[in-house]
Order: C-alpha cells, then structure tokens, then sequence
C-alpha cells in the first residue's frame, strides 16, 4: 500500500510538471502567433483603466467587445489600472452603490480574491475574442497591495494573456519584450511592455538598455506617459482654444505637432533619460494611459507619442481605445484614436484651433477657459 501510494505521488508531480510545461508551450505558442501578415501589417489594440473591482462596471464588456469588433486587432495591449484600489463615490456604475475597489485594508486575502474577481470581469470578453494579450502594471494595480507574484500567476490563468517578467524581480517591476516575426519567422518589429506605474528605475534602464533585439524598430507600452509628452505642447494666451492653466503658466497642444484632446499639461521641456534609451533602441512610437479624460497623439524627435482615453465607468469620460499599427516593409507605425459615444467607437478627428479676433470674443474666450481648467482641475484630483 505504501509503495502504491509513493507511486501515486510521483505520478501526481510528473502530472503537475507535465501540465506546466504544457502551459508554458502554449503560453510561448500565443507569443509565436504574433506574427505579420500576407499584408505586412499588425494591428495592435490599447485599451486603458477599466479601474474595475468585483462588481463589473454596467457596460464595460460590452465596451471591450466591441472595440475589439470595430478595430480587427491581431494582439491586444491593456495599459495598466485594471483595477481601482479604493475610491467612495461610485454610484450608478455598477451592483455597488458608494464604492469603487478591491482593497480591503489589512486582509490580503479578501483584497486577492476581490482582484482575481475584478481581472475575470475584465478579462472575459478578452478572452473570449481569441486575441491574445498582454498587460503593463499601472499605479492602481500597485495600490492594491497586490504582489507582483500574485499578479504573474493571475495572469497565467489566462490562456490568451502572454505577460511574463523578463526583468530582475528585485525592481519590484513586469517587464516583457514580444517579437512580431515575418511570415517565415524572422523578427522584423519589438513590442516592449514597461512596468511605471510606480516609476521606472535604475534596474529597470539596465535591463532595457542591455536586451538585445537586433536592428529592428520597436514600441512601448506603459501605464504612465514620459515627460518628454510635454514637448508637444506650446505657450498661448489665456483666450486661445484649448488654452490649458497651470499656476502662471498657459500652454496648449501644438497643432503642428499634435491634435486630440487635453484637460491638463505636463512638464514641457524635457528630455528623459528613458525617451533617449528609445532613441538608441529603434523604438518608433510609445503609447500611455493613465490620463483617462486626456486622448492626443503627436510626434517628438521622431517618436510617435500617444495618449489614449479611459474607460472606467464609474467616473466621466470621454472613453475610448486606440489602434496602433506596425507595418513590416517600411518598419513605421500608425495610430488612430477612437472615441466611445452612444455605444459605438468613431475614429477621432480634430478641427484646426479657432482665431479670435475681438476683444470680446477674447474675454468670452478666456472667461469659459478658465472655468473649464477649474472643472478639469477637479476631476483630475479624482481620477487617479
């Protein structure tokens, strides 16, 4: 009997070691898919800060279902913030009146369970579609109090999910590279998924620095957008359209470099030690969350910068997703914004500033800009 039970338990472990090397082959097989088409293009879409917890936002699938119908990506990028940490407030967006998230402040166990809960609510119609997917952590995920352990084996559940950490764990951080192969299965494009929602480090920089991709271009994704976005705005006067405040300084998008919709600035002027990093990689464009009311998209020292509407429904929108494509033959990227409104996705498009020209119109002008930034200035004190 004990000889039969000792083989029973060597069976069971050979069992357990042969099931992970199964989903390790399928988890390595979803990367392999990746791959361009008869086309030679690869569409990819970014979907941004459901900030979901257990009771799943009345409308929220049906947002995923259908960007994923109207855009017809090959791989799907989540940028962070799938998950809100705790927030009051909430009333009308989900089965729980005057709550918003998974955190549950000194039971890790309740607050586990209330992520994976709120991650399946998310990740259903992913799965669903038959895309597979990745994740970039965001600064709520963080807030939760969730380890990056239990975050890694979440994601393992999922067949369709390909995040991994090639990064040294001792960041604290989930860094990945994902090739897009040739029909033949050459590698002609990097995908690179970056962990900052609690800043990019040192650990970080080392290992992006010395990951060895050939010369191919590349993206990124992140939760948090890079400084450096700054640089696609410019100074204007307080009666300008789109004149954003900030203390003594007025700044808006420069439509020469950029168009979309902003409800604040960043730092301007500034070039960051991870934008150059990018330079020197190839990479071509990077694409953010985290500003949900805030969707543009620009250029800068030939990078193609990107910020993409929310969708968490338990605050104001607009909501919306983005595609962003790689086109193999020329090794460029284009991106379209879509903005979500009565249920259906519309690419965005953005008319040239007006001109005022009298001293009226002007006053009218900076008068409605300025309750505007106090409105704005509000939400964004909410929205994180």
């Amino acid at each position: 009997m004990k000889k039969f039970i000792s083989v029973l338990i060597c069976l069971c472990f050979m069992l357990q070691f042969f099931v992970m090397g199964i989903n390790a082959q399928s988890r390595e097989s979803s990367r392999q898919e990746l791959r361009f088409g008869a086309d030679g293009e690869l569409t990819i879409l970014q979907i941004t800060d459901p900030q979901d917890d257990r009771y799943i936002a009345h409308g929220l699938t049906e947002f995923i279902e259908k960007a994923i119908a109207s855009t017809n990506p090959d791989f799907i990028v989540l940028t962070g913030d799938i998950v809100e940490d705790s927030r009051a407030g909430d009333l009308n967006s989900d089965d729980e009146k005057l709550h918003e998230g998974v955190l549950v402040d000194g039971d890790y166990a309740t607050t586990l369970e209330n992520t994976k809960a709120a991650v399946a609510g998310v990740f259903a119609p992913l799965e669903d579609s038959g895309v597979p997917y990745a994740i970039t952590q965001g600064n709520n995920d963080y807030n939760s109090g969730v380890t990056n352990e239990d975050w890694l084996k979440i994601y393992a559940e999922y067949p369709g999910c390909i995040t991994d950490d090639m990064c040294d764990m001792l960041s604290g951080k989930i860094d990945y590279y994902v090739p897009v192969m040739s029909e033949d299965g050459e590698p002609k494009f990097g995908i690179w998924l970056l962990d900052n929602g609690r800043g990019f480090d040192e650990n970080q920089t080392k290992w992006f620095n010395s990951y060895e991709i050939g010369e191919i271009p590349s993206v990124v994704f992140e939760h948090v957008p890079v400084d450096d976005i700054g640089n696609l705005f410019e100074a204007c006067k307080p009666w300008d359209e789109g004149a954003l405040f900030n203390g003594t300084s007025v700044r808006r998008l420069n439509d020469k470099l950029a168009s979309g919709h902003s409800e604040s600035f960043p730092k301007y002027g500034v070039t960051t030690e991870q934008f150059t990093s990018w330079k020197q990689k190839g990479v071509v464009g990077a694409f953010f969350g985290h500003w949900h009311t805030s969707g543009y998209t620009g250029a800068w020292d030939g990078i193609t910068l990107g910020v993409t509407y929310g969708c968490q429904f338990a605050k104001s929108g607009p909501y919306g997703v983005r595609t962003v494509t790689l086109h193999e033959e020329s090794g460029t990227v284009t991106t379209e914004l879509y903005e979500y409104a009565d249920g259906q996705f519309k690419v965005q498009t953005f008319e040239p500033y007006k001109v005022y020209d009298n001293t009226a119109d002007k006053l009218l002008a900076a008068i409605s800009n300025f309750f505007k930034n106090i409105l704005n200035a509000l939400e964004c004190a909410l929205k994180f």
